[in-house]
């Protein structure tokens, strides 16, 4: 036990561990909060489509040899969001099948340019890190946090704002039209939150595995509990304590960030899942 606690305050003794550490529970905080309206709306496999999306616009600013690539991975990642909204809404392209068109596109294009304009030599470990996460939250750079904080402050405050309508817009959107609430413009800003998200997530879980730091967190409070309030309360301690425990035990046993985190979010929605099974869903 004393040479976990003398390991973990080496590598806490460095200002940009301690600044990942602050990025990594502020992106599941986000998740968790969005999550939830995914969910619920039905449209959960959007994170998975834009991680895609982001994915391939990494590849192109790799190809082009962008100095911040979050300078073309954000529009083209926000605009994809809007297309994938607007696309979703069309009678002879279903949601999911727009989802999986964006997707499965996204992700060829960019392995295709990678393979064609290799940025390095090692094509196959530039892949996985940008698909399964980096292997240490210690090449997060500096900028890099400062630019996920200040983007992960906004998507709260917007939250935190606009939450009376999100909620109406989540449940009953036609409701929501007849009382006079702009239903297109919330999930147009849903659409817009997530797709920054996504963003911010590359970095820490890797674009493959950003939809289930989204949508675990969610599911496991859906076992215990009905009211959207007390979903998001919990959705957001799950995945902040899970998103803590898998940094902590990446460095303590070296194992992928992104592949840590995800491990810990399965294992609490399979205990949510077992509690729920024998003592029901708790009234909140």
């Amino acid at each position: 036990m004393t040479d976990i606690m003398d390991k973990l305050q080496l590598y806490f003794s460095y200002p940009f561990v301690r600044y990942a550490f602050i990025v990594g529970l502020l992106i599941a905080l986000c998740s968790s909060l969005l999550g939830v309206t995914l969910v619920l709306k039905r449209f959960s496999f959007i994170g998975d489509g834009l991680s895609h999306v982001a994915f391939g616009a990494m590849a192109v600013a790799a190809v082009t040899g962008l100095t911040n690539k979050m300078y073309l991975i954000i529009p083209v990642t926000v605009i994809s969001a809007i297309l994938l909204l607007r696309t979703g809404q069309n009678t002879k392209i279903k949601g999911d099948a727009a989802v999986a068109m964006i997707s499965v596109g996204a992700l060829a294009i960019g392995y295709m340019l990678m393979n064609l304009f290799p940025s390095s030599s090692n094509i196959s470990a530039d892949v996985c890190s940008t698909l399964f996460g980096s292997t240490s939250i210690l090449t997060l750079k500096k900028a890099d946090v400062w630019l996920c904080t200040i983007m992960a402050a906004i998507v709260i405050a917007v939250f935190i704002i606009f939450y009376n309508k999100i909620f109406a817009v989540t449940f009953d959107e036609n409701f929501s039209k007849a009382t006079g609430i702009k239903s297109d413009a919330y999930n147009l800003l849903i659409a817009v939150i997530t797709a920054l998200i996504i963003v911010l997530a590359m970095n820490l879980v890797g674009s493959l595995l950003i939809s289930a730091l989204i949508i675990f967190p969610a599911l496991s409070a859906m076992r215990l509990f009905k009211s959207f309030r007390g979903v998001i309360i919990c959705s957001a301690v799950i995945s902040v304590i899970c998103a803590a425990v898998g940094i902590l035990l990446s460095i303590l046993f070296s194992t992928p960030v992104g592949s840590t985190i995800v491990t810990a979010d399965i294992v609490v929605f399979l205990i949510f899942w077992i509690t729920s099974a024998f003592t029901g869903r708790a009234k909140a």
